[in-house]
């Protein structure tokens, strides 16, 4: 049993998924709507692990936390816990390659795997996929979309707040 609290944020409604493991999932508005790989789900406003986790949530767009300390249960592949669990390890204000998270994980070659895993990433923010980048330094794929990727990363990176290109020219 899944519990779920919707929670209004800078970057809109984010729909918070919790099992007695921890949190699960964070969903954004265009995700499917009901979470499916998190049913069967019932409204919880009390949920201990979606209190905190709305209260650190609140804290990291306030500026005012930089780690999360809440109890994560990923549900997916070994490979994609592996993927995501890097993506927990990535320091606030740094990013990463594609390629540098699977030279991280021991599959050098599964650059396109773990940019798969990084897509299905069902804790976004907590798990910082945003923080996720192309070798280029072009911003890739978000399920919260580009310009919400941009706003995380300006978040987190003031100093180099819209340096980091949403598309890179191509060369003439």
């Amino acid at each position: 049993m899944y519990h779920f609290k919707l929670v209004s944020t800078p970057v809109g409604e984010l729909k918070l998924v919790a099992s007695e493991r921890g949190l699960a999932a964070i969903l954004w508005k265009n995700d499917d709507p009901h979470g499916s790989r998190f049913l069967p789900q019932t409204r919880d406003e009390a949920h201990p692990v979606l209190i905190e986790a709305e209260r650190q949530l609140r804290e990291y767009f306030a500026g005012e936390r930089r780690c999360f300390t809440l109890p994560l249960d990923f549900v997916g592949t070994e490979f994609q816990k592996k993927v995501w669990n890097a993506l927990v390890a990535i320091p606030f204000g740094e990013t990463r390659s594609y390629s540098e998270i699977a030279r991280q994980i021991g599959h050098p070659q599964a650059v396109r795997a773990v940019g798969a895993a990084n897509g299905r990433n069902p804790l976004s923010i907590v798990a910082p996929c945003h923080r996720v980048i192309g070798a280029n330094g072009k911003l890739t794929g978000f399920a919260g979309g580009l310009e919400v990727k941009a706003f995380l990363l300006d978040l987190e990176m003031p100093q180099k707040a819209g340096v980091l290109p949403l598309f890179v020219e191509e060369p003439r």
